[in-house]
């Protein structure tokens, strides 16, 4: 799994922080979403499946 955001699109929900803290963060001046795992290990992959579905501005993406 390769894991990809697109800033620019990212409306500063927070939600893929609560859901795979361990991949994203957000960014103090801005609170966008920070990349912190672009390959996260296989047990991250389901929290990372959950926080693409639940990002309401479609800026993270996963590529196999």
């Amino acid at each position: 799994m390769r894991v990809t955001v697109d800033r620019a699109l990212c409306c500063s929900s927070g939600l893929c922080v609560l859901t795979a803290p361990d991949v994203f963060d957000q960014a103090d001046d801005d609170g966008r979403v920070v990349l912190l795992l672009a390959d996260p290990p296989e047990s991250e992959e389901s929290a990372v499946e959950e926080a693409v579905a639940c990002c309401p501005a479609g800026a993270i993406g996963i590529r196999d």
